[in-house]
This record gives C-alpha cells, structure tokens and sequence, in this order.
C-alpha cells in the first residue's frame, strides 16, 4: 500500500469516527476538512508534512501559506469530489552560496548577511532581497557605488548555487556635514566634535569618513552633552537626515539644531526627605555652585557623590534626583537634588551580553552593585559611563527588565568587543636625538583580561632603548591600578658632557583613585645609571687622563707645535665632574605622584586642570642619596571658539640627605623648562676646560608658560593644522657637586667657582687638567617668545617650534685653552621639531 492510500484508510477512518462534526464543519466553510487529501509533485519534502497545511482555511489559503515556505515554486489546490487535490512544483535546494570580485569584505562576513543558505531552498525572490542586504552591507562600510547582483547555477538532482556578483566601488565617504540653527558655535566647531569627518584629499589613510549611521548617532549625542556642558540647558537636536548623493558619489548628512539660551546656576540646594539625613551635611558632595556656568557633567557628578554617601549612611535604596527651576527672564536654572526613599527594588540577575573576548569579570567590576544589591539608576549609568571610557567595546548598553518578582529586575549589559591591540613601527626626527625609530606592540585588553601590556624599542641616531610596562587596573579585585615598568636607555651625551650614559632598571607602581578627578601613585625604582668617557682616536675625552699614543699631545707620534696651546684640552676634554661621576651609581628610591586631571580630553584639551606632584626619597639602599620634589601644573581654556589659551608652571629642587649631590642626580633642562634653548642648554657649567659644553646641571629650577593655540585659517579644521604663539621663562642654577675646600688652586676665569672632585690626571697633562672645576652658576631668568605648527596628522602628532631668546646667560670673555674666548653661556636652538608617523 502507498503512502497516499494508507493516508487516505486514515482519513477515512478518521472521518467516520467523527462522524457529525467533520460534516457540520464542512458544511459550514470554515476548515477543510476533506476525507483525502491527495499531494501530487512533491520528490523531497514529505507529504504529510504537506497536508498538514490542508487544515489552515480553505484552497487559497492552503496556497499561500505553501507558496510562503520557500519550498514551492508553484502550488494548485483543487476539489476532486470530497478530496482535496494539493499539486505542488518544488523548488531546487541550495548546493552553496557563494561570491565573486569581493576584495574589501571577507566572504566569511558577507555569509553572515545572506539568508541564502546551503541545504535550503531556492528562491529567486530570496536571492534579490540578499543582493538588496549586500548592497547596505556595502554602503554602511562606505562603498555605496557596490554594485550586486545574484545569478543561480544549476546542478543536477535538483540543486543550483547561489553566485553573488560584486562590482566594488570606491569608498564613499561622508562629503559634507551640514548644521543648521547654530549660531553660538560654528559648524566647523561642532564638526570638530564628531568622530565622522568629511572626505579630503587625507581620506586615502582614513576611515573616520566612512558613513556609519550610528557613528553618527552617537556623534549627534557628543554634541548635545557639548551643549548641556556649556550652559544650554534647552538644547535639542530638530532632527538630521542623511543623503546619499550620486553627483558626489558620499552622503551628506544635515543637521538642525535649536541651542535656545546659555544658563547659569541660580540656587543650589539639598532637600532630604529621609530621616536622619540633614541636608546641609550633603551640600559638600554636590559639583554645582551658584554663579557657574549650567553643566550637565556637573550635574550628574553631584547625583553620584550623594547616592553614595546616602547608601553609605544606611539608605541602599535611596534615590537621589535632579529638579531644575528655570528662570528664562534671568536666565538661570536653581537645583534642587532631592533625596527621598525609593523603591525597593534588587538586583536579581546581571547579564553580560555580546563579549567574544572580554571576560565576564572585566565588564561587572564596573558597576558598583551586583546581584543581590540594591538597584539604583545612578550607579547604573555611571557604569555604563565607564564602559564606554574603557575603549574595548564599539557600543554599550545597559537595559533593564522585569525579575521574577516585583521587587527584583534583571541588567542586561549588551557589549560588542572591538580590536585593542596595536603594532606600530615610528619615524621620526628630534633636535635632541636626532632621527629616530620606534617598533611597538602594544594591548589595552590583554587576554580579555582588561590589561594593559606594551614593549617597544627605540634606535637612533643618539639614542637606544627598550621598555616595557604591564598594568593590572584591578589589583586583588580592587580598583587599584598596579604595574611594573622595565627599561634600559642610553644616550650619547657628546653636545652637552662629552659622555654616554645607560640608564636601566625598573619601577613598580600602584594608582589609588581617591574621586575621579584625584589619584595618588606610590612606586618604588631602582636602577642603574652607567657613565662612561670615550676615549678614543675619535672621541679623545679622557686622554687628560689616560693619554691615547700618537693623538693626545705630548705622546710619541702626535703633532707637536701646530697650535699654541695645543694640549689634551683643546680636542674636548670631559669635565672633572663627570669624571668623578663615571662608572656605575644604584638609586634605590621610593616616591609618590600626585594627580588631579580634569581635562576634557586627553588628547586635544581646551578647558581643565592637570597638575602633578611628584615626592622622591632615594637612598633605600643604593649609592644615591636625596630628596627631590617636582611640580607640574597646567590650565586650559578655550577663549573663543577653537581659541584655545594655557598656562603652564613647573618647578622642582633636589638635594643631598648624605654627602655631595652626585652629577647624574642633578636636573639637567634646556627646551622643556624655556624653548628656544638647546637640550642642556640652560644652569650651570664648567667654563674651565670647555666653553661651549660640559653642562653640569642645577638643584633647582622653576618656569612657567603661556600658548594660544588656534585654528589656521582658510585649511580645513580635518587637516589637523593649528598655529600657536608662546611666551617661556625659567631658570636652572645651584650645582652641589664637588668640594669648595680647594687644595690645588686655581685661577678661574671672572664669575666662575672652584670646586675640586676627587680624580686623578696622568703626570705628563697634569699641567693641563687638575682636579679643579670652575663652576659658572648664575641665577639668570631665561625667557623667549616664539611660534609653532601643531599637525595632529593621521600619522602621529608632529610640532615644529620656533623661539627667539629675549633673556639669557651671555657668559663672559676670557682667556682659557682656546684662546680668548666667551666661555659659560647659554646654548641657543631657535629651532626645535618633534614628531614621528606611524605606519
């Protein structure tokens, strides 16, 4: 018996113990309800599988709902008597999918937008909508022009390919970002505020001018916490629209916008509805005061600081709550947070959503609640806040929904992973180590453990070293940022000491953040510091010492006579200074960084404070013994729009807790304190020997900067091209090295200092070089003005400075191995360019 006819037994018998039912259903239309349904047609898909559509309505129902499985590429239902008669054409199934002349996008990425599927069926209809879902696959990664089309090659036995054709175009960028209603900031300012750039002729080394819907979406997002920044409390985004244009083959995006007035804070006040709680004792946790400008920031700083210091007196379910009192007419907004009892309501579950390689962990340590706690708003979005800040996911959100019973809901933390390693290899030139080149590797997310791990290598022209630095941000599952650093650099001293020195060792650190602003790092260092004289037929500058046969005057085969005064000296004797100072010197010191940043970007900063403290003790075992404290403190200010102003002012001293201040020990400054001025080029220096080097270095130093920084006109605010005036001033005196009881006098040019080191000089230059330096150490203020080209170029930051001295240690003319001569001023370098590219 065949499938078909043991089918119709069962439906007859089936039928008949029904009876009644079966025919009044019939009868009255509603579901057929046949005595045989008969499938005509079908080769693979089952027939029962078939007539189980033979019971949803009637002929033309059973149709389309056959013809909407994919499965049929045609389907007749008709009458035969009391059978139903379902004939059906079957479509070939897919062998596989596959794609041509796609170079940009992997074939791997494109099977995942395609319905099309090995095995399934084949349906031109499908087929067309996956060419349709291509074609957005390829607009949104910026190649809009993609061309796509999907063609069916036939296999026996009933199964085809899928081909899909892709004709790639070019990439197509964003072309023009358009805002309309500002009037309080330009448009080049707000497009400055957005990740998506417009294309240039740079958009062959960028992807920031992609067109990416939500990119833009968050970008419109940046702009508006701008604005709530900045005072405009009413501010709203009317809408944008985004337009592909075929003449320009890129999107153009417009943007209206409605700023509405600039706010200030009116009444600040603390209103507490819980017992117990006196609101005046909170009113130091809030961020806002009267007279200052409206912030949002702000705003949200204060609801934070309260939430937590209200659940830290006993009250986990408090809620604490903005409430804004405008004043249009004066334009001012007075706040209130209140503070009252809130629901009771608990964490039942955190799910964290969507990381493929960010452990579980990494993303919950960022809230400060989990399952079981308390839920609160507040904390919530400040999590999401961080995970955002983290920089290893492409999007975040946190979403909530109802638990398992009323009084409990469920976060869900919806993340997508993103790539945190870096491979660089940097070119570069510097006036103070010439060119120079730099292979690093590095990873912010290591093993999706969330840590940061970073090796490079640095050769140049005067200078070579290798560093490397791991940081665990949660140490012993606190937030407390602990690492260690290992490095080893040496440097080619030749025009400032005529030495090499190499400095090696290591630091371990641990970061306590005491608000976010605020964060104090104790570390300990120990390292080596390494000071050698070349003394060879090249780089004689020892031979006062250990005299080089045939080229240090006075040895067998040297020139005799060719100048007057021909001696060890004149062919760039190292100072007595560093002779006492070469060989290997241990530090062994511990330390504390102090840290208050509130920049609003670490990169480009208009407005903030950031200032560092820095505490040393060295003399936990070692050679070194001292105490140094340095500062550094700047502040920033956008003036007018893209107008940008800082001050900077810095200083530091050091001196010895046990015997002489060793030279390595010293502070040795020239273009970081005042520009304008060589490395090494400012304090103290032996004018005894040499008058153009053997700088010696200062205990204490101090200076300050003003810049403004501003756009340069007529070029395109995506070049990344700024021009900046400056003013400098600083000096650098007091040298503590050597003894001031001199045994061997000696007569030191006008203005200079005796001080005898304990070296020695071979017998035969002795009347040459003594024991003796003459210290030139004048309390001078250095000063100049300048400008400089900022490019914060795709490649890496590049700054060209140039700076005219106004003040300055001029030296003094005097007589010494080389003749009458200005000795002991300060070195000058009006140029100074710094910068490399990454590739």
């Amino acid at each position: 018996m065949t499938s078909t006819q043991k089918s119709r037994s069962f439906k007859t018998r089936l039928s008949r113990s029904v009876g009644l039912s079966a025919v009044m259903l019939a009868v009255s239309g509603g579901v057929v309800f046949a005595q045989a349904v008969i499938v005509q047609g079908n080769r693979r898909v089952d027939a029962e599988t078939i007539r189980n559509y033979a019971t949803q309505g009637g002929p033309q129902d059973i149709r389309q709902n056959l013809l909407a499985t994919g499965l049929f590429s045609n389907v007749q239902v008709s009458r035969r008597g009391a059978q139903t008669v379902i004939s059906v054409q079957e479509n070939d199934t897919i062998n596989r999918v596959a794609f041509e002349g796609n170079r940009r996008l992997k074939s791997e990425v494109l099977i995942q937008q395609v319905q099309s599927k090995a095995s399934g069926p084949l349906s031109q209809a499908l087929i067309d909508a996956d060419a349709a879902r291509l074609r957005e696959v390829y607009k949104r990664s910026g190649y809009a022009a993609t061309s796509v089309s999907g063609r069916i090659a036939p296999l026996p036995n009933g199964r085809s390919d899928v081909v899909f054709t892709i004709n790639e175009s070019g990439k197509t960028g964003v072309k023009q970002i358009n805002f309309s209603g500002n009037g309080v900031y330009s448009a080049s300012r707000l497009r400055g505020l957005m990740t998506t750039t417009e294309s240039n002729f740079l958009s062959w080394i960028k992807t920031s001018d992609v067109y990416d819907p939500d990119r833009i979406t968050s970008d419109l997002e940046l702009v508006r916490r701008f604005y709530l920044k900045n005072g405009y409390a009413d501010f709203r985004i009317v809408g944008h629209t985004d337009r592909y244009d075929d003449a320009q083959q890129g999107w153009i995006v417009d943007v209206t916008v409605d700023e509405g007035p600039q706010y200030k804070v009116g009444n600040v006040t603390v209103d507490s509805a819980l017992r117990d709680i006196d609101p005046a004792n909170l009113q130091r946790y809030v961020a806002t005061s009267a007279g200052d400008t409206y912030n949002a920031e702000n705003v949200e700083k204060s609801l934070v600081n309260l939430t937590t210091e209200v659940a830290r007196r006993g009250y986990a379910f408090a809620q604490v709550r903005p409430r804004g009192d405008r004043d249009a007419s004066g334009r001012l907004i007075g706040i209130t947070y209140v503070v009252d009892e809130g629901p009771r309501v608990y964490v039942e579950r955190i799910n964290v959503r969507g990381n493929t390689r960010t452990r579980d962990y990494v993303v919950r340590r960022e809230l400060d609640l989990g399952e079981g706690d308390a839920y609160n708003k507040v904390m919530v979005d400040r999590a999401e806040r961080r995970l955002n800040n983290l920089g290893f996911f492409t999007k975040v959100r946190i979403t909530n929904e109802p638990g398992s019973a009323p009084d409990r809901v469920v976060v869900n933390i919806d993340v997508e992973d993103k790539a945190t390693g870096s491979f660089s290899i940097s070119g570069g030139y510097s006036t103070s180590d010439g060119v120079i080149g730099e292979v690093s590797l590095s990873e912010s997310n290591f093993l999706g453990r969330g840590q940061f791990v970073r090796i490079a290598g640095t050769i140049g022209q005067r200078t070579q070293g290798i560093d490397f630095s791991f940081t665990e941000p949660y140490f012993l599952g606190h937030r407390i940022a602990a690492g260690i650093d290992l490095f080893s650099k040496y440097n080619d001293n030749y025009n400032t000491g005529r030495f090499e020195s190499r400095v090696t060792g290591g630091q371990v650190r641990f970061t306590f953040p005491i608000t976010e602003e605020f964060s104090v790092t104790p570390r300990y260092s120990i390292y080596t510091t390494e000071i050698e004289i070349p003394n060879k037929y090249d780089r004689p500058y020892n031979d006062c010492t250990f005299p080089i046969p045939g080229i240090t005057p006075g040895t067998a085969g040297a020139p005799a006579g060719v100048v007057n005064g021909y001696n060890c000296l004149t062919n760039g004797e190292a100072t007595v200074a560093v002779k006492e100072a070469q060989g290997t010197t241990l530090t062994s010191l511990v330390g504390l960084n102090f840290n208050y940043n509130s920049l609003d970007s670490y990169q480009s900063p208009r407005n903030g404070f950031v200032a560092e403290l820095k505490p040393e003790f060295a003399g936990v075992g070692g050679d070194s013994k001292f105490l140094r404290i340095a500062g550094d403190a700047r502040y920033y200010r956008e003036i007018f729009d893209d107008v940008v102003g800082f001050v900077r002012v810095q200083g530091g001293h050091v001196q010895a807790t046990s015997g002489d201040l060793r030279m390595v020990d010293h502070y040795f400054l020239g273009p970081t304190l005042v520009r304008g001025f060589a490395p090494s080029g400012i304090g103290p220096r032996d004018v005894l020997n040499d008058p153009t080097a053997n700088a010696l270095g200062g205990t204490t130093y101090f200076g300050g900067s003003l810049e403004v920084q501003f756009p340069i006109w007529g070029l395109p605010r995506d070049l990344g091209l700024r021009g900046a005036i400056f003013a400098d001033a600083g000096t650098l005196f007091n040298y503590d090295g050597g003894s001031k009881s001199i045994t061997s006098p000696v007569s030191c040019p006008s203005g200079s200092e005796a001080r005898q080191f304990n070296v020695s000089v071979a017998a035969s230059q002795s009347a040459y070089q003594t024991n003796v330096a003459c210290v030139r150490d004048k309390n001078v203020l250095r000063s100049s003005v300048g400008v400089s080209l900022l490019w914060q170029s795709p490649l890496g930051p590049i700054r060209f400075d140039y700076a005219y001295a106004l003040s300055k240690d001029d030296g003094q003319w005097g007589m010494g191995p080389q003749g009458f001569a200005k000795y002991g001023g300060d070195r000058l370098q009006a140029f100074r360019f710094s910068g490399g590219a990454r590739f």
